[in-house]
């Protein structure tokens, strides 16, 4: 795919991305004062869409911000983006911010937001990330206390993924006074007796849209699933690890601050998991 030409929307225009322009006076420049959404696309069909679009619509209720396009506005512009795309796989990406203003605090007034929206290919996990799994590194959680909204300030999860990179890690696992909290862009989950245990969904992560998806293949799966706060001693013992995010779907983590999880290896819960996950994006193939 030639990037460049791709193409993407910008304030109810579509335009090859690279010729697309936004003031440096753009509050979500200046001051990370926006909003986004990434969504998975199978087979050319957005994956829980409802779902995603819910999530953006809290971020933009939480900030104070208009999100410019209803859902049916929303989804026209993803289904254009998708249908000038050659790739099957795609994902989807959009950005809301508070719009061009003179550089101050405040929320201006009666200034229209920026929206913008773009496509790229989606290269989906490899065969020997699924089947040897990921290395990941423990870390504080030093990130703000609104990690429930999903806010172009990324700076957090920028040092957070570099963190690991350095490491020579995949990932991070976050810890909040003692207690796991989420990756540095993935939810975390822990598998200990054949249960199935996520951080709670409050204002320390982001909720992924995989975080419910996970919950529905367990109560289908018949694989017990638990919310509660999980203490980095209980991770550091647990039987399996696993993270999920739009990008990543599902993937085993088989090390931990260099020691093996569990047996090492990607374990029988995930397997099941990511069994009835890749059911349901072949479902999409229609």
């Amino acid at each position: 795919m030639d990037w460049p030409r791709t193409p993407c929307y910008l304030n109810g225009e579509y335009l090859p991305l690279a010729e697309a322009r936004i003031s440096v006076l753009d509050r979500g420049f200046i001051f990370g004062d926006g909003v986004y959404e990434v969504v998975p696309v199978y087979y050319r069909r957005p994956f829980r869409f409802e779902h995603h679009l819910a999530r953006f619509e809290r971020s933009t209720r939480e900030i104070g911000l208009a999100s410019a396009l209803d859902r049916a506005g929303w989804q026209s512009v993803v289904e254009r983006l998708v249908a000038g795309t050659d790739a099957e796989h795609q994902f989807v990406y959009w950005q809301v911010t508070r719009g061009v203003a003179r550089r101050d605090f405040a929320f201006p007034a009666d200034t229209p937001p920026t929206v913008f929206a773009m496509t790229s290919p989606f290269t989906r996990p490899s065969r020997e990330q699924r089947e040897q799994g990921l290395r990941v590194v423990s870390r504080a959680d030093e990130r703000w206390l609104r990690c429930d909204i999903k806010s172009v300030s990324l700076l957090g999860a920028v040092l957070a993924r570099q963190y690991a990179t350095e490491q020579g890690a995949d990932e991070v696992a976050q810890f909040r006074d003692g207690f796991l909290t989420e990756g540095s862009s993935s939810n975390l989950w822990a598998v200990r007796g054949g249960t199935v245990i996520a951080p709670p969904r409050d204002r320390l992560i982001l909720e992924g849209i995989r975080y419910g998806f996970v919950a529905e293949l367990c109560a289908a799966l018949g694989v017990p699933f638990e919310v509660r706060r999980l203490t980095q001693a209980e991770v550091e013992s647990c039987d399996e690890l696993m993270l999920t995010s739009a990008t990543r779907e599902i993937l085993p983590i088989v090390r931990l601050d260099g020691r093996p999880v569990g047996s090492g290896r990607p374990g029988p819960v995930y397997a099941k998991l990511r069994a009835a996950y890749d059911e349901a994006i072949e479902a999409l193939r229609g």
